[in-house]
């Protein structure tokens, strides 16, 4: 007999077949389904994010999110209208650009711990030139960001420089242009010949200082790494002129895992957004159009000694200058004033401090002023000393000690300044003894040495928090009918007195020398002219104005290139170069600042493309060494830039 289950399967033949058939349907059916759910659910609900369906940048945020550039929140929202801050930022740009090249060293920042969730990604964002630091080695990175520095970031870190004046660009294509920053106005305008400003919604508004949000943010990532087709046409801000560049930016290569070694951050790594190639209708050339070189040019090299040795030993300089000559370098700069010393036997030294000369060792018993006079001569260069310190010295210095009336207060009694490491006093440019100490020092060189002229900087003024001391306060108040100087050391009005303090006694130190020698140059090496006159109460606009300046070397230190070409472009500098040379002083690198070849190299033809009469390298040990390029790389990059001999351009004494 069979089992009782058997026997009701043989019972029910039919009712077991009918079930079976059932069960293959409902799984036939429920796996039509599983597909059909996949293909007809929403992107936003295959990428998590419930509060995007019909965002306006909902496909490039989505594509962004696949990519793991970007993420959403873990309530499944992405907050597309959320602020976005520079922490998170420099986490995106990481992401999405990780073979860009470096630019510089790391640096730490005072207000990111080593344990900061975000402190990898902020090192390579500053590494790689996108983001920068704030003053005291601050990084902020809870600052929101506006829309202006998500455009200069990515503008800066892919280094991209308009091809047209930058105004002509933003005038064009925005009705808000006026309320860009100047030092973003380079920038914005390379951004928008890449393709890579987004304005919803409406095109022709940047809304420049305002908050970013992270659908803009995304927008922008995308146009910057090439993904076409995800941001909606009619918001990319774009050139009107038969010039414009392509609708659709060349693509970026997706980041992956790398077949071959990377290269050392000190070569050349692949170009992330990429060059499109000529249409295939077009012959591309096959020889590239020579750069016209110019055919006068300053080319000058600062020499210092601080952290370098070149002027320690009188082979090492002999070597050094005969190195300039074959680079095809033409102007030196030598310091002849520092540490609260002359680089060079001094009388007037001698009885004010009790030292003709530099004690230190290499240097004492030597006139390295009249060695690199006599070889440069020989070699055809110009020599220009530097009276590097100015009203600077060194707090422990012998004239710090001896002369203590001398040294300029805060409004809380202190005087020392921090540079660096190391304490400073200065020197007060308004009492009579103090002037004539330096014009007396300023003359020896000129009436001593056969010069062709002498060069100045922001130390011919003093840092603007200075100038409560007695003697100072004094004055100040005999000019004001007994009032005292404001409490807020950035007062116009304060400033500006001070500042024509200072003007002043330029006007006598230019008379001075054009008496002893009317052929000299008085060259002037400041910041531009903002910082110089706020922090230094160094106003050179004014000095050219009055005629003191012979030629200008502006200090323009910047990584990023758009902030290079800003500071060139300021209306001052313009106006200079209407009357005088304008040359550009160009950073090679200090401790521990690594300064690239291909930075120096941009930066030079930068200059030359805007017609400016040279550049000058700070400083000299830099050029070669301070620096993870080798010393021969470097070297021939060097050669590269001059290479054929050319004179400086004639210098009118402005009086």
């Amino acid at each position: 007999m069979l089992p009782l289950y058997k026997q009701s399967l043989k019972a029910f033949p039919h009712s077991l077949a009918i079930r079976c058939k059932a069960k293959a349907w409902l799984a036939l059916l429920a796996a039509f389904s599983a597909i059909a759910s996949v293909l007809l659910t929403p992107a936003s609900a295959q990428t998590g994010l419930n509060d995007i369906q019909g965002h306006w940048a909902q496909p490039c945020i989505e594509e962004l999110v696949r990519r793991e550039i970007i993420s959403g929140y873990p309530d499944g929202s992405f907050k597309p209208g959320n602020p976005v801050t520079r922490a998170e930022f420099a986490t995106s740009i990481a992401k999405a650009f990780p073979n860009v090249t470096p630019v510089r060293d790391s640096m730490r920042f005072v207000d990111i711990p080593s344990n900061y969730w975000a402190v990898e990604a902020i090192g390579n964002a500053y590494r790689r030139g996108f983001l920068s630091g704030y003053i005291g080695r601050t990084f902020n990175p809870n600052l929101k960001i506006t829309r202006e520095q998500v455009l200069v970031a990515l503008a800066s870190g892919l280094k991209y420089a308009p091809s047209q004046p930058a105004g002509e660009i933003l005038d064009g294509v925005f009705d808000d242009a006026e309320e860009i920053s100047n030092y973003a106005r380079n920038a914005i305008a390379a951004a928008i010949e890449k393709q890579l400003v987004v304005n919803y919604p409406d095109v022709r508004t940047l809304k420049p200082n305002q908050l970013a949000n992270r659908g803009e943010v995304a927008a922008s990532l995308c146009q910057a790494m090439g993904i076409s087709g995800v941001v909606p046409d009619q918001y990319i801000a774009k050139l009107s002129t038969p010039d414009a560049q392509p609708t659709t930016p060349p693509p970026a290569p997706v980041p992956a895992v790398p077949t071959t070694p990377a290269p050392p951050p000190t070569e050349e790594a692949s170009v992330v957004i990429t060059t499109p190639s000529p249409p295939a209708t077009e012959e591309a050339p096959t020889v590239p159009t020579p750069r016209k070189m110019p055919t006068e040019e300053i080319r000058g090299v600062w020499l210092t000694n601080i952290d370098s040795d070149v002027l320690f030993s009188p082979s090492r300089l002999s070597r050094a200058l005969e190195r300039l000559h074959q680079l095809n370098l033409n102007t030196v700069y030598p310091t002849v004033w520092n540490w609260g010393y002359t680089l060079y036997p001094s009388a007037i030294a001698r009885g004010t401090i009790g030292r003709s000369l530099d004690p230190e060792i290499g240097l004492r018993g030597r006139d390295i002023l009249k060695e690199i006079i006599d070889q440069g001569h020989k070699k055809g260069m110009t020599v220009i000393p530097w009276f590097e310190f100015g009203f600077m010295a060194p707090a422990d210095s012998e004239l710090a000690k001896r002369y203590p009336n001398w040294i300029l207060w805060r409004r809380d009694g202190t005087q020392i300044w921090k540079e660096g490491r190391h304490d400073r006093v200065w020197l007060n440019p308004f009492r009579p003894d103090v002037q004539q100490f330096i014009e007396d020092l300023v003359l020896e060189i000129v009436t001593k040495y056969d010069i062709d002229g002498i060069q100045f900087d922001d130390h011919f003024g003093f840092p603007s928090e200075l100038g409560y001391d007695p003697f100072t306060v004094e004055l100040y108040q005999q000019e004001h009918n007994g009032q005292s100087p404001p409490e807020n050391f950035k007062d116009p009005e304060w400033l500006r007195w001070r500042a024509d303090k200072i003007t002043q006694y330029m006007q006598r130190i230019y008379r001075a020398i054009k008496e002893r020698k009317p052929n000299a140059i008085v060259s002037v090496s400041p910041n531009p002219q903002r910082f110089s006159y706020e922090f230094f109460l160094t106003d050179w606009a004014t000095w050219d104005k009055q005629g003191l300046i012979d030629e200008l070397i502006l200090q323009v230190y910047r990584d990023d290139i758009n902030r290079f070409i800003g500071e060139l472009e300021q209306p001052e500098v313009q106006t200079a170069r209407q009357r005088i040379p304008v040359a550009i002083g160009i950073m090679t690198g200090v401790k521990p600042r690594f300064v690239a070849i291909p930075q120096i190299q941009q930066q030079v033809e930068t200059v030359r493309d805007r017609n400016f009469s040279g550049m000058s390298f700070f400083f000299y040990e830099s050029l070669w060494t301070l620096t993870q390029e080798p010393s021969v790389q470097r070297q021939n990059a060097i050669a590269s830039l001059f290479p054929e001999p050319i004179k400086r351009p004639a210098i009118v004494s402005q009086r």
